[in-house]
């Protein structure tokens, strides 16, 4: 991969990536390693989460594709040395931690708010106001 050529984005374009197909399986183990390593090079470098979050569903089903996705990744570090997170130690740290034992007051019940993946990607609309 060190002599390999970078590329601007994590993830192909359009590409599909989908656990059904009659692909070529690649070794488990080694893609399971990239992965692995993968995750945790996104602690510094957050650019990297959506694309390795989406190979990570593959790990019982890893096929040509999603090593190939993956090596794209690898790429794009390639490309992108510099970018990252950089953590700095200044003065004493302290840990403070609050909670709120009574759920805000609430004694009957308790609400949740539940999310879930959208199945189709929404463009935002923008309206200009004229004063």
């Amino acid at each position: 991969m060190s002599s390999c050529k970078s590329v601007s984005t994590p993830l192909a374009q359009g590409e599909k990536l989908t656990s059904f197909g009659s692909q070529e399986r690649v070794d488990e183990r080694e893609y399971k390693s990239l992965i692995g390593c993968l995750l945790y090079l996104t602690v510094a470098r957050p650019d990297l989460m959506h694309a390795v979050s989406l190979l990570s569903r593959f790990m019982h089903c890893c096929n040509i594709t999603h090593f190939k996705a993956a090596k794209r990744i690898l790429r794009y570090i390639k490309g992108t040395l510099k970018f990252g997170v950089e953590f700095k130690k200044e003065g004493e740290l302290k840990l403070i931690g609050y909670s709120d034992s009574d759920w805000a007051g609430l004694r009957r019940s308790v609400e949740h708010w539940p999310t879930m993946q959208q199945k189709a990607a929404a463009l935002p609309t923008y309206q200009q106001h004229e004063d």
